[in-house]
C-alpha cells in the first residue's frame, strides 16, 4: 500500500499539471479571456517597466500646456499643472498594483491558512472560525478596509494591509469548503490507512487538490482589490501628492470635471478595464477548472 501511495503522488501532480494546461488551452480559445489577459499584462507592464511606455516625467508639467484635451502629443490630455495624464497613469500603476498584489497575497495566505485549519480540524474550531467569517462576510469589504485604514493611518502600505485583511474571510470560506470536499476522497483515506501522518496528508494531498478554486478566486479578488485600493486612494488615504496613484488621479480631476472631463474619465476607464479584465479572467479560469 505504501509503495502504491508513493507511486501515486507523482500521478497527482501530473493530473494537476494537465488540468491547468487544459484550463489555459481553453482560455486561449476565448477572445474575451485573451483580451482580458492582454489588458492585465499591459497594466503589469506599466507597473514593472513604466519607462518602456512613456518617456515623460510624471511629476513635472509644462504650465503653458495645462488642461489640454487628448491629442497625439498627450493621449490622455494634461492636468491643471500641465502634466501628461497618460504618463501619470502609467507611473501610478506601480503603487496601485503593488498595493493590490500585496493585498491579495495577504488575503490569500491568511485566508487559506484559516480555511485549511478550520476544515482539517473541524468541530468547535471549525464552527467558531466560520461564525467569525460569516460576520466579516456580512460587512462590505470596502467598509471593512476603510475602518482598518482609519486605524492604521495613511500610506500605500497601510492601504494594502487594510484591503488584504478585508479579503481574508472570502478566501477562508472557499478554502474550508474545498478542504471538506477533498478530505473525503479515497486517496486521502488510503494515505491515512497506510500510516501517513495527518499533517503530511494535509499538505501533500488535501492542499494540493484544494488550491485550484482558491487560485481562481485570487484572480477575481484582484479586481476587487484594485477597486478598493483606488477608492481609498481617492479618499486621500494613499500616497501623499504629488505621487500618482489611480484613485488620487481621479480625485485631482474632480474639481475640473465640467471643463476637463479627461482628467477623471480616462484614469477611471483604466481602472474599470483592469477590474473587468481581472474578474472576467478569474471567472473563466474557475468555470473551466470546475469541468
Amino acid at each position: 500500500m505504501i509503495g502504491t501511495l508513493s507511486a501515486e503522488r507523482p500521478g497527482l501532480a501530473q493530473v494537476s499539471a494537465l488540468r491547468w494546461a487544459a484550463v489555459l488551452k481553453s482560455v486561449r480559445t476565448k477572445p474575451f479571456a485573451v483580451l482580458s489577459a492582454l489588458v492585465l499584462l499591459l497594466a503589469l507592464g506599466w507597473a514593472v517597466v513604466p519607462a518602456w511606455f512613456t518617456g515623460r516625467d510624471p511629476l513635472v508639467g509644462v504650465p503653458a500646456e495645462k488642461l489640454r484635451g487628448p491629442s497625439m502629443d498627450h493621449w490622455f490630455g494634461t492636468d491643471n499643472l500641465g502634466r501628461d495624464i497618460y504618463t501619470r497613469v502609467v507611473h501610478a500603476a506601480e503603487l496601485s498594483l503593488t498595493a493590490t498584489v500585496f493585498a491579495v497575497l495577504i488575503g490569500l495566505v491568511a485566508g487559506s491558512l484559516i480555511g485549511l485549519v478550520a476544515g482539517a480540524v473541524g468541530g468547535v474550531v471549525d464552527s467558531a472560525t466560520m461564525r467569525v467569517v460569516d460576520v466579516l462576510l456580512s460587512i462590505p469589504e470596502l467598509l471593512t478596509s476603510l475602518a482598518l485604514v482609519t486605524v492604521l493611518g495613511f500610506g500605500t502600505r497601510n492601504v494594502a494591509i487594510a484591503v488584504g485583511v478585508a479579503l481574508v474571510a472570502r478566501f477562508a470560506r472557499v478554502m474550508r469548503t474545498e478542504v471538506l470536499r477533498v478530505r473525503r476522497a479515497q486517496y486521502v483515506e488510503a494515505a491515512l490507512a497506510a500510516g501517513v501522518r495527518w499533517p503530511v496528508v494535509l499538505v501533500r494531498h488535501v492542499l494540493r487538490n484544494a488550491y485550484a478554486p482558491v487560485a481562481a478566486l485570487a484572480a477575481v479578488e484582484f479586481g476587487v482589490a484594485v477597486l478598493a485600493v483606488s477608492s481609498l486612494s481617492f479618499l486621500g488615504y494613499g500616497a501623499a501628492p504629488p505621487t500618482p496613484e489611480w484613485g488620487s488621479l481621479i480625485s485631482e480631476g474632480r474639481n475640473y470635471l465640467a471643463t476637463s472631463w479627461w482628467m477623471t474619465t480616462l484614469p477611471g476607464l483604466v481602472i474599470v478595464a483592469v477590474v473587468l479584465a481581472a474578474q472576467h479572467l478569474g471567472r473563466t479560469i474557475a468555470q473551466d477548472g470546475a469541468r
